[in-house]
């Protein structure tokens, strides 16, 4: 056993990133493998459902963290850090316009549980289309906490608003989909 081999797989992401400010590559890999899939999903459902772009925000947030490290304050929560830098990528995106709409792909006639795969494909294709109806603050509240799971004080740290603000915002972001999905279900029975 080499004990001069750092692993890094039990290491804070705090740590992680002092490592990486000394360009440590391994502590890079390790906080990718953390934090990418997470990344790609949070682009994935704030921004339309697109996959390349979801793909090249999150190679774009890591490239930050790889070109200006020292931008992470150590004493600073590094998931509440990243999100910000996540969710301010999406307000400059929400500038531009929406692409087109996207289509959603249909079940094969083969599968034996169809009718179960058309019902969840249309009803996550409603909570898409509700969840993308929402104000921009709104879907930014409702997505980090019920599709990241991030706490109300993690929230309001990332979009730097008092908790209290959260709260209102996700109890008003919740009542709008609920509404809206109860639509879709009263026109579909």
């Amino acid at each position: 056993m080499n004990i001069f081999r750092q692993t890094y797989k039990d290491y804070t992401d705090e740590a992680l990133m002092r490592a990486i400010a000394q360009r440590d590559e391994r502590a890079f890999a390790v906080l990718y493998d953390r934090y990418g899939p997470r990344m790609y999903r949070f682009f994935l459902r704030m921004l339309w459902r697109d996959a390349a772009k979801a793909e090249d925000f999150t190679q774009e947030i890591f490239l930050k963290i790889i070109e200006k490290p020292q931008l992470f304050d150590p004493e600073r929560n590094f998931k509440t850090w990243i999100y910000t830098l996540a969710s301010n990528l999406c307000k400059n995106e929400y500038r531009r316009p929406p692409p087109p709409e996207m289509s959603w792909e249909e079940p094969s006639l083969w599968d034996d549980s169809l009718p179960e795969k058309i019902d969840k494909a249309l009803f996550d294709q409603h909570l898409r289309i509700s969840i993308g109806e929402l104000g921009e603050a709104h879907k930014q509240c409702f997505v980090l906490r019920y599709q990241e799971e991030l706490s109300v004080a993690e929230i309001a740290e990332i979009i730097g608003c008092p908790e209290g603000t959260v709260k209102s915002r996700l109890y008003h972001a919740l009542r709008q989909v609920v509404a809206q999905m109860e639509g879709w279900k009263s026109e579909r029975y």
